[in-house]
């Protein structure tokens, strides 16, 4: 029906007689004897001038066979990339009409997200959305060309697998042919990779989509997309290097240029530095070390495992409602409070706590922090985890620019801990990433062999792992690890955990079997492509590169799912529900 697309159409095309079909964007009379009519497809919108009038209206979908013509010289249009040209002696053919459409087409108009959502078909019209999903069209076309480049292999895993503890609720699926039983919906395709490495294959990868049953956020959905990958015979150094090259060859692609990678920081120079495990490094304010200056000191406060400060520069204009308002934050994010100090002339501290510290101290205060007048000092005393975790929310909530200022800065966050603290009902450990990740080599001697007892939390709360995280301006975009290959440890991980061997062999025997017929040494990656393509596109929403997303309470306002189900169907597959609460 149609010879070109409507945004493809360039000077070099004049003279060609075309055929095109689209929406129309705008029309405008002149008189009775002339209309412009803007035609839109998704590679953007060209000029149509008819003679005489057209009975369209916007969103009325054309068919507009004319001729390529030079725009009158003072009447082109830089905004669009057919600004220098438009079609003439056009024949328009109505393929459909349309009502007026129930909310904006317009990217300059803000509509509420529920009609946004519920009318999504039409959103989907607007420029942004079709800019969006394009990028994310190139993203996973790129990745995939590199993945392929480097050797890997496109496998694809099941989606109704048994459920597997994954570190969130999973989605479950009532069998129909055996009542009483579920399948679940993949997390990840994580046990399914990994065997696949036992099964020979050696460099898998799979853009995978994944679920997971837990509350959404701006960063989250309960379906996500993610570049996952897995390979035999390597080292994490391997691995990051492999999702390296894909990454920055997409980012190339979207941007036009390679950014640079800041490369490696272990997990705990990203929690002293910048209180948090995916830091944003775009900006300063980094976390001050301050604990060694209270030593001794007289102010009961300060007598604390840790004490940091956050310096905000030009800071000490912000008025006591805004530091109370801080102050209460600070409590909610778990601190017993919040001591802030402005900085006068001469370095001298203004605080309410000034009259408690010694001259000394207060000096010290000033030198470490480097502080200038001007400045505001935020400081907490605290347990050094509850520490980094409030003054990097605080540091967020001071100085984080938008997702897309300050470049691209791509950060991998390695040695993680094996566990990240203790179950206060079981008194087992908490995994930090899941179960099967291989301890860091110079700590599995100390977690002990298989039947020994548990060591204690002291032992097992330092315990490194093999693990690692793609950070992107404070987003993760996604983690791995070296996993686990030998049955001894991967017995001796579910045991500190808690899993003993009958319920070992019931949810994981199918792997512990595997691995008793020659696991290869293997490592793999995961990155979350709806982070990625928000970020490369200066979204700070995923819901805005993905086609038909959830809203932020799990609903699709779009057919009303979730909905329930008839009572047939119910009856199928043996299932009875409770009353309503």
């Amino acid at each position: 029906m149609r010879s070109h697309y409507c945004g493809q159409l360039t000077a070099a095309d004049i003279g060609s007689t075309v055929s095109l079909c689209g929406w129309v964007a705008r029309r405008r009379e002149h008189g009775a004897s002339l209309a412009f009519v803007d035609l839109r497809d998704r590679t953007g919108v060209v000029q149509c001038v008819v003679d005489g009038s057209v009975d369209v209206r916007n969103e009325y979908v054309l068919r507009v066979t004319g001729v390529v013509s030079r725009r009158p010289a003072g009447n082109e249009n830089a905004e669009i990339a057919t600004g220098e040209v438009e079609i003439t002696e056009c024949q328009v053919e109505v393929l459909s009409a349309a009502e007026p459409p129930p909310i904006p087409l317009s990217d300059r108009i803000d509509v509420d997200e529920n009609q946004r959502l519920r009318y999504r078909y039409l959103d989907l019209r607007r420029d942004r959305l079709q800019r969006n999903l394009r990028t994310r069209a190139k993203v996973n076309s790129v990745v995939r060309q590199s993945m392929e480049a480097q050797g890997f292999l496109e496998i694809e895993t099941p989606m109704l697998i048994a459920s597997t503890p994954e570190g969130a609720r999973d989605f479950v699926v009532p069998s129909r042919l055996k009542p009483g039983s579920f399948y679940a919906l993949p997390q990840s395709p994580q046990l399914f990779k990994q065997l696949s490495m036992v099964g020979g294959m050696d460099r898998y990868y799979q853009i995978a989509r994944c679920l997971r049953d837990e509350d959404l956020r701006a960063d989250r959905q309960f379906e996500f997309t993610q570049l996952d990958a897995e390979a035999s015979f390597v080292s994490g150094d391997d691995v990051r290097r492999f999702i390296t090259e894909a990454v920055l060859a997409a980012a190339e692609a979207v941007t036009g240029s390679r950014p640079a990678f800041l490369g490696d920081m272990t997990w705990l120079e990203a929690q002293e530095r910048f209180g948090s495990d995916k830091p944003d490094v775009r900006f300063g304010m980094e976390l001050i070390e301050l604990t060694p200056l209270f030593t001794a000191t007289e102010f009961n406060a300060f007598r604390a495992p840790c004490v940091k400060a956050v310096r905000e520069p030009g800071g000490a204009g912000r008025t006591r409602k805004q530091l109370d308002e801080m102050t209460e934050n600070a409590k909610r994010w778990g601190a017993k409070g919040l001591v802030w100090m402005r900085v006068e002339e001469g370095g001298t501290l203004n605080s309410p706590v000034a009259k408690f510290l010694s001259e000394s101290e207060l000096a010290a205060i000033v030198t470490a922090t480097e502080a200038q007048p001007g400045d505001l000092l935020y400081l907490v005393a605290d347990e050094r985890s509850v520490v980094w975790h409030v003054l990097g929310l605080l540091r967020l909530q001071l100085g984080k620019p938008p997702v897309n200022e300050g470049g691209l800065n791509f950060l991998w966050v390695v040695d993680f801990p094996l566990f990240e603290g203790v179950d206060p009902e079981t008194g087992g450990p908490i995994p930090a990433h899941h179960p099967f990740t291989m301890p860091h080599p110079e700590d599995i001697d100390s977690l002990g062999a298989l039947g020994e007892p548990v060591p204690g939390s002291d032992v097992l709360l330092a315990a490194r792992s093999q693990a690692y995280d793609l950070v992107l301006n404070g987003w993760e975009l996604g983690s791995g690890s070296v996993r686990i290959h030998r049955g001894d440890v991967q017995q001796r991980v579910f045991e500190l955990l808690g899993i003993g061997p009958e319920e070992q062999q019931r949810k994981f025997g199918f792997l512990l079997d595997a691995f008793r017929f020659g696991a290869p040494p293997h490592a793999g990656f995961a990155f979350g492509i709806d982070r990625l393509v928000a970020l490369l596109s200066g979204e700070e929403n995923i819901r805005e590169v993905i086609a038909f997303p959830k809203t932020q309470s799990g609903l699709d306002p779009l057919t009303n799912a979730p909905s329930e189900i008839d009572q047939k169907q119910l009856n199928e597959l043996g299932l009875r529900l409770l009353p309503k609460a």
